[in-house]
């Protein structure tokens, strides 16, 4: 059969997130992220890496995107700690060098933020299990433009599709690309059961105004 073609795969992929429980929807009793914003949903993909079809899944279509957006690329890396084992996979695939990014430098040693090997010039997608206002993948992009890589984009498994999130990638000006959004997962939760009609207007209205969707 093959590989979903990519409109499927979105779907595809947010199923499996629901299916293996790495993302939990809860409307009515919200979830307290460390940022102190209330939401109605809890992702953590770092549990994709425990189920080998989902992964392998994840892994080619992270592959297809990104030969599809950024055909340039000479390496992938891996945003620590949740993009590192997606990012391994995706550079086997591509035949392509690896590398990952800290989220600081080290405290002793040489001092590295980067682990392996880069080149002045070389063209570097970064790999991250999921975004939310981005700010962390995009310091991790700023490390790696000094460190003198050629920064191209971002490829995630997933997005909360939150305004600040865009407005940051648009502001440092870094392409994103990602497998499946928090639209299609709602959508896909309400088509499975997991969510009643009821819910969706709660969490549209979350995506929409994440600080305020609770109030009248």
């Amino acid at each position: 059969m093959g590989q979903p073609k990519m409109n499927n795969l979105e779907t595809a992929v947010a199923k499996d997130l629901l299916e293996i429980e790495a993302v939990f929807l809860s409307p009515n009793e919200p979830f307290t992220w460390a940022s102190g914003i209330q939401s109605p949903i809890y992702c953590d993909n770092r549990i994709t890496i425990s189920y080998p079809k989902v992964r392998k899944q994840i892994a080619e279509g992270l592959a297809s995107k990104i030969k599809a957006e950024f055909p340039d690329v000479e390496v992938i890396a891996g945003a620590a700690t949740g993009g590192v084992p997606h990012a391994a996979w995706v550079a086997d695939i591509l035949d392509l060098p690896m590398v990952y990014i800290r989220s600081k430098a080290k405290d002793h040693g040489k001092g590295n933020q980067i682990e392996g090997r880069i080149h002045k010039g070389q063209k570097m997608v970064i790999i991250e299990d999921l975004i939310s206002t981005g700010g962390s993948v995009l310091g991790t992009a700023e490390a790696a433009k000094k460190e003198g890589a050629d920064v191209l984009g971002v490829a995630a498994i997933f997005t909360y599709e939150l305004p600040k999130g865009q407005k940051n990638f648009e502001e440092a000006g870094v392409p994103l690309v990602t497998l499946t959004n928090y639209s299609t997962l709602i959508e896909a939760a309400l088509a499975s059961n997991y969510i009643e009609e009821a819910d969706l207007t709660l969490l549209k209205k979350f995506k929409e105004d994440p600080e305020n969707w609770l109030k009248d």
